[in-house]
């Protein structure tokens, strides 16, 4: 039995037309930059929700770490007088040490199984956080703080979810949203740098995919503007909501 995830793959790629595949390309584009620059996060997931209906894994998923990169770039730029960046650092440096381990996992095990499980966590936690409006904890626990760093290194190693982890971590705590966001949004563009330099030297990048980032940088830049207008004009309360809503639905797209 065909899921419905299949039946769709399979009308689109049957279909030849390349305005097609453009429209999909620039959409997922779009809206992938939007809510990044509106909340920081999420933008790999809804760009592979559109770009693996039109594309090859081996194809997309080191496309989308550069757009990633990119899209996490810009807000980081342009919110820089606005986002707190003291706790990054320290949380960077662990998260680069584990994207490495998370790569040599990637080529020993089963990802879809991490996956799931993961998946299944985070739709858990993410319900339980909506419920309970109210939840926070502060830690002061560097340690702590270190364990998680290196867990989500590991995690986008093996599964390229770079920010799930950093998020979910973050959205608890007792911080503002400019030093939740300046800590998790550039975690997401130092680790997507090691990244992509790995899916280099594993030569997966092709010719065609710079033809294709050149066709995006547009509704890039165009979806990033409007995402950071919308940021300045999210709350605190909204934006916990928001994320917690992204968190739900990443883990959402992890079981299937």
């Amino acid at each position: 039995a065909y899921t419905v995830n299949h039946i769709i793959e399979r009308l689109i790629m049957s279909i030849s037309d390349r305005s097609l595949y453009l429209i999909i390309l620039l959409g997922g584009a779009f809206l992938g930059a939007l809510v990044q620059g509106a909340t920081g996060f999420g933008s790999g997931l809804l760009i592979n929700a559109f770009w693996l209906h039109i594309m090859e894994p081996a194809y997309a998923i080191p496309l989308n770490v550069v757009t990633s990169l990119f899209i996490s770039g810009v807000p980081i730029y342009k919110l820089r007088k606005k986002l707190d960046f003291s706790k990054l650092k320290q949380f960077a440096i662990f998260g680069v040490v584990g994207i490495p381990i998370g790569m040599y996992l990637l080529v020993i095990s089963d990802p879809s199984k991490l996956k799931f499980s993961i998946g299944i966590l985070l739709v858990i936690y993410a319900l339980l956080m909506l419920k309970i409006r109210s939840f926070s904890i502060k830690v002061d626990n560097k340690l702590l703080n270190n364990v998680v760093a290196l867990i989500s290194g590991v995690i986008g190693g093996l599964t390229a979810l770079l920010g799930i982890i950093p998020v979910a971590w973050f959205s608890v705590q007792k911080l503002s949203k400019n030093t939740k966001r300046g800590t998790y949004e550039p975690f997401i563009f130092i680790t997507s740098i090691v990244a992509i330099l790995s899916f280099g030297f594993a030569g997966l990048y092709k010719i065609e995919m710079l033809y294709d980032l050149i066709k995006i940088i547009p509704a890039l830049l165009i979806g990033s503007w409007i995402g950071i207008k919308i940021y300045a004009l999210i709350n605190e309360a909204l934006f916990r909501q928001v994320i917690l809503g992204l968190i739900f639905l990443a883990g959402l797209a992890l079981l299937f």
